[in-house]
C-alpha cells in the first residue's frame, strides 16, 4: 500500500483548487456557444487522448481487479451527471455562487455516512450541517429569485459528487491516478462520442453539434486539459494524504472561485450570497476542526 506523504497531497489538493475553477470559467465561456453533450463529449475524449498515451509511455497497462473497474465505471457515470450539472449551471449563475452551492457536499457525505454506513454523527456536528444548510440557502436565495431552478443545479452538482467522492476514496490506494483517469476517459468517450455522433442534425440545442470557431476550439482543448489536470491532481491527493488532512484545503475552491469570477466576468457574490458563503465554509472548517479533536481523543 502507498505509505501517506501528507505534503504531497496538500499541493495537489492545492492545484485542485485552483485549477478546477479555471476550467469551469471556460466552460462558462462555451456554455452560450457550443451545445453541452458537445462540451462534456471533448473534455472526456481529451482526457483519454492525452492520458492513455502517456500511461503506455511510462509503461502502464491498464488493469484493473474486477472490483476496481466496477467501482471505475461507477465512478466515470457520476463524473459525466456531475460535470452536466455544473456546466448547465454555469451558463445561468455567478462562478463562485455556483461552486459555493455545491459545497454543500461535504455536509451531505457526513449525512450519508450516518444514513446509509451507521457512522456516529453528534449533535455537534448535525447542528453544523444545518447551520451550513442554512449558508448554501442564502446563496441559492437571490439566484432562485433571478433565475429560477436552474439555481438548484449545483445541489445536483453537490449529491453526485459527495458519491463520485466516496466512489474514489474506495478506490484511490488500489490503482494510480492515471491509470484510474485514463479508463474514465475512454470510458465516458466510448459512451458519449457515439452519442454525439447520433445527435448530428437533430437540432436539439444541447445535443446537435456544431463546429466550433478557431478561438472555442482552442478554448475547448484548454478545458479538457484543465479538467484532466484537476483531477489527476484530486485523485493523487486522496492517494497520499488521509482525507481529515485534505479538508480544509477543499475550501479553498471558494476564493480562487470568486477571485477568478471577478477576473474573468466581473461577477462578485451580493452581500446575501457573500453571506451564505462565509457561513456554509465556517461550518464545514467547525466540523473538520471537530473531527480532528475526536480522532486525538479516540488516539490517546
Amino acid at each position: 500500500m502507498q505509505p501517506d506523504r501528507p505534503l504531497l497531497g496538500i499541493l495537489l489538493m492545492l492545484g485542485f483548487c485552483i485549477v478546477a475553477p479555471l476550467g469551469d470559467s471556460i466552460a462558462k465561456l462555451l456554455g452560450p456557444r457550443l451545445p453541452l453533450l458537445e462540451l462534456v463529449a471533448v473534455r472526456f475524449a481529451i482526457q483519454a487522448a492525452v492520458l492513455v498515451p502517456l500511461g503506455l509511455a511510462v509503461g502502464l497497462r491498464f488493469r484493473m481487479p474486477r472490483r476496481v473497474f466496477g467501482l471505475t465505471l461507477l465512478r466515470t457515470a457520476l463524473h459525466i451527471v456531475g460535470i452536466s450539472a455544473m456546466f448547465l449551471a454555469l451558463r445561468h449563475m455567478p462562478l463562485a455562487d455556483a461552486v459555493a452551492i455545491a459545497f454543500v457536499m461535504p455536509f451531505l457525505m457526513l449525512l450519508l455516512g450516518h444514513l446509509v454506513l451507521g457512522e456516529e454523527v453528534g449533535p455537534h456536528r448535525l447542528a453544523a450541517c444545518a447551520v451550513g444548510f442554512v449558508g448554501t440557502l442564502l446563496v441559492i436565495q437571490p439566484n432562485f429569485a433571478s433565475i429560477g431552478a436552474p439555481a438548484l443545479l449545483p445541489l445536483v452538482v453537490a449529491v453526485v459528487f459527495a458519491l463520485f467522492m466516496l466512489v474514489t476514496r474506495q478506490i484511490a490506494r488500489e490503482t494510480d491516478a492515471v491509470t484510474l483517469q485514463a479508463v474514465s476517459g475512454l470510458a465516458a468517450s466510448a459512451l458519449l462520442l457515439p452519442l454525439l455522433a447520433l445527435a448530428e442534425g437533430s437540432g436539439l440545442p444541447d445535443f446537435d453539434p456544431v463546429l466550433p470557431e478557431a478561438r472555442d476550439a482552442a478554448l475547448l482543448l484548454a478545458l479538457g486539459l484543465l479538467g484532466t489536470v484537476a483531477h489527476l491532481m484530486m485523485t493523487g491527493s486522496l492517494r497520499f494524504a488521509p482525507t481529515s488532512t485534505l479538508a480544509p484545503m477543499q475550501y479553498l475552491e471558494i476564493p480562487f472561485a470568486t477571485l477568478i469570477g471577478w477576473a474573468i466576468f466581473a461577477q462578485l457574490p451580493n452581500g446575501l450570497a457573500a453571506l451564505g458563503i462565509a457561513v456554509t465554509m465556517g461550518a464545514g472548517l467547525y466540523i473538520i476542526a471537530r473531527e480532528r479533536r475526536l480522532a486525538r481523543l479516540r488516539a490517546a
